[in-house]
């Protein structure tokens, strides 16, 4: 029996949950670098601690604002379904830290794409579940952050889901994520499109599309009328 005790005495304490990190005092560094900013890319951070050391650092070193990614698949991983944990757990070290919150988001779940396609692969009557998870996003964190970024990188076949490279198509989800924030608790949340990678690929590459070139369809698309940036 005393060896019972003695063993429970060791787990008990180790079964004992973290006590949470507490958000600790406004940030106090005065020096800001307004060209400087940093993808601190804390999507699959799991220790708040770190979280809150690595936000910490970003603005100790002067720069006052984050581009940080938001999955789709993580924040609803069942239609309707969310789970806003771990964006509560940045955005609130962030603006703790006095930081500008650019929000990037993408990244499809399982239950809105076909089995075993990539998760950048977002079929075209899909798009509005899409745009719905932006309004959500917005609702909820639309007085706390600069921006979202809708996709990344759609000029590449990589982000694209391996599909043909569709300028006009990510178009018509920009248009539809635009007009989510539109009507969202914070319309002015400015909107900005996807970051294009710089490529030189040559035409009817099936890889990548040249940048100026995507760029240029897209604007002739009705792009213009569907982003701030």
């Amino acid at each position: 029996m005393a060896l019972f005790f003695f063993i429970v005495a060791i787990i008990l304490p180790s079964a004992t949950p973290p006590r949470p990190i507490e958000l600790g005092p406004q940030q106090t560094v005065s020096t800001i670098n307004a060209k400087m900013g940093v993808h601190t890319r804390l999507t699959d951070e799991v220790e708040a601690w770190k979280v809150k050391r690595t936000l910490e650092m970003v603005r100790e070193m002067g720069a006052p604002w984050i581009v940080e990614y938001f999955p789709w698949a993580y924040r609803e991983p069942f239609p309707g379904i969310f789970d806003w944990s771990h964006s509560d757990l940045v955005i609130d070290h962030a603006n703790r830290q006095g930081l500008n919150v650019i929000a990037r988001l993408g990244f499809v779940p399982e239950w809105a794409r076909p089995t075993d396609s990539a998760s950048s692969f977002l079929p075209p009557e899909r798009m509005p579940d899409f745009a719905d998870y932006t309004q959500a996003f917005v609702n909820r964190y639309g007085d706390r952050i600069a921006a979202v970024i809708i996709w990344n990188e759609p000029n590449l076949a990589l982000e694209w889901g391996f599909q043909p490279i569709d300028p006009e198509g990510y178009t018509e989800l920009l248009k539809l994520s635009y007009q989510s924030v539109q009507t969202s608790d914070y319309p002015d949340v400015p909107v900005l499109g996807g970051a294009l990678a710089p490529t030189l690929a040559p035409p009817g590459s099936d890889q990548a599309m040249n940048d100026l070139i995507y760029l240029q369809r897209m604007l002739d698309a009705g792009a213009g009328e569907a982003m701030d940036g």
